[in-house]
C-alpha cells in the first residue's frame, strides 16, 4: 500500500512537471499564458474556489494553462461533490482538472533502541475540479460577468502604494532591473523605459520577489545564486512566478514577452525540471510564500494581526 501510494505522488509530479516542460520546450511559459487570453484582458485574477477564496501556489499555474487552454472565461472551479451541494451539476462528457493538496502525517516509528519517535511525512493528493462553464444549474451569481474593469491609472497608483508599503528601497536610474542582497535594494529602470505601466509593474513585482529572500523577510539562500546556473534558475523561476502571482492579486496584466535576460534562463529552466521533477512544486510554494510576504506588510494586514 505504501508503495502504491508513493508511486501515485510520484506520478502526480512527474505529470504535471512534463506538461510544462513540453510547454517550455515550444518556448511558451505556461504561467503567461493567461494575459494573452483577449477575454481575460484587464482582469487577471487568480483561480477561484466555489466559495470565492483564491488558490495559491502551484493549483494557481495549473488552473492558469487549463482555463486558457480551453478557453474558459470564468476563473472560477467547483468539485464534483460541491456542484451536487449547490444543486448544479457537472454536464456529461465534461472532464476536469487537477489539483493538488500537499499536507503532511504523522507517524511513529521504533527509534532502534526500544523506543518511538514521531516523523513527519509529506504527501500530495491529486484532485479533480471543474469550471463553471462545465456545470449547469450553479446559483445565478456563478455565471455572472467580471465586475467592471477599474481605471488603468487608479490600478497602477495601487500597485505604487503597494510596493510603498513594503518599505523596499527601490533606485531608479540606468537600463537593468536588480535586486542587491550587498545593499538590500532594488534598482530599475525609470518608468518611461518601459513598453507602458503595466510591464513596470510586473518587472518591479518580479524584483520584489528577489527582495524577499534574505532570512529577515523569508530566508531563501541566495549565496551560491552567482556561482551556480542550477540555483541562479531556480531563484529566477522562484521571480518569475512570483510576478505573475502579485499582478494577478494586483488586477494589473503583465508584460506578454519575457525580458532578455530572463529568456535566457528558458534551457536552464528546462534542465532544471527535467532533472527534479518536484522543482516547479517548489518554486511555486515559494513564491507564493514571498507574495505572502509583501501582502503581509500593507497596512490592512497589520490592522487584522492586532484586531486578532
Amino acid at each position: 500500500m505504501k508503495k502504491r501510494t508513493e508511486m501515485q505522488r510520484v506520478d502526480i509530479y512527474t505529470r504535471i512537471t512534463d506538461k510544462i516542460l513540453d510547454d517550455l520546450s515550444n518556448g511558451v511559459r505556461p504561467w503567461v499564458q493567461p494575459w494573452r487570453a483577449s477575454n481575460m484582458e484587464g482582469r487577471v485574477t487568480r483561480p477561484l474556489r466555489h466559495n470565492g477564496l483564491p488558490y495559491s501556489g502551484m493549483n494557481v499555474l495549473l488552473l492558469w494553462s487549463e482555463g486558457i487552454a480551453r478557453g474558459f472565461s470564468s476563473p472560477m472551479w467547483v468539485t464534483f461533490k460541491q456542484a451536487l451541494q449547490l444543486g448544479a451539476a457537472v454536464r456529461k462528457g465534461e472532464s476536469g482538472a487537477t489539483v493538488v493538496f500537499a499536507s503532511r502525517f504523522s507517524k511513529t516509528e521504533s527509534d532502534g533502541r526500544g523506543g518511538e519517535i514521531e516523523r513527519e511525512i509529506p504527501f500530495l493528493k491529486a484532485y479533480t475540479v471543474f469550471n463553471v462553464a462545465q456545470i449547469d444549474g450553479l446559483p445565478d451569481r456563478y455565471y455572472q460577468s467580471a465586475p467592471p474593469v477599474t481605471d488603468p491609472v487608479d490600478r497602477i497608483e495601487h500597485a505604487d502604494r503597494f510596493f510603498r508599503n513594503t518599505g523596499a528601497y527601490i533606485r531608479h536610474g540606468g537600463d537593468r532591473a536588480f535586486f542587491s542582497p550587498a545593499t538590500d535594494h532594488i534598482q530599475m529602470p525609470f518608468v518611461e523605459s518601459f513598453r507602458d505601466a503595466a510591464s513596470y509593474v510586473a518587472t518591479l513585482s518580479h524584483e520584489a520577489t528577489h527582495w524577499t529572500a534574505p532570512a529577515h523577510r523569508v530566508g531563501r539562500d541566495l549565496s551560491r545564486y552567482s556561482k551556480d546556473r542550477s540555483e541562479r534558475a531556480r531563484e529566477e523561476l522562484i521571480a518569475e512566478l512570483g510576478s505573475c502571482f502579485l499582478c494577478a492579486d494586483l488586477g494589473i496584466v503583465p508584460e506578454l514577452e519575457p525580458r532578455p535576460d530572463h529568456a535566457s534562463y528558458l534551457q536552464s529552466w528546462l534542465q532544471v525540471l527535467s532533472d527534479d521533477k518536484r522543482a516547479i512544486f517548489a518554486a511555486a510554494a515559494h513564491a507564493q510564500r514571498a507574495v505572502a510576504y509583501l501582502h503581509s506588510l500593507q497596512p490592512a494586514a497589520a490592522e487584522e494581526r492586532e484586531a486578532a
